[in-house]
């Protein structure tokens, strides 16, 4: 259960970094900095339930790993929104 509950906070956590940068484009305008300060504290939380659940080195490695691939697959999720919605039109 700790490790649905990592998962969930840091993917929460880097999706709201990502929705408040001024370069997403999910959404048409970013998410208020507040966002961004909420992320990180999801980030940190998940950080720290990977910590307890899988010890130090590999729940740092898992909550990176994480982060990671949220912060590569949310461009790639825009874009191809915006490719699927071109084609349409």
């Amino acid at each position: 259960m700790i490790t649905l509950l990592a998962l969930l906070l840091t993917l929460s956590g880097a999706a709201l970094i990502y929705l408040a940068s001024a370069q997403q484009r999910l959404r048409a305008s970013s998410l208020p900095a507040v966002a961004r300060l909420t992320g990180w504290l999801f980030v940190a939380g998940g950080t720290a339930c990977w910590w307890y659940e899988a010890g130090m080195g590999a729940g740092i490695t898992a909550a990176l790993t994480m982060l990671m691939l949220c912060w590569v697959a949310l461009p790639y999720a825009a874009w191809w929104r915006t490719a699927v919605r071109d084609t349409v039109e």
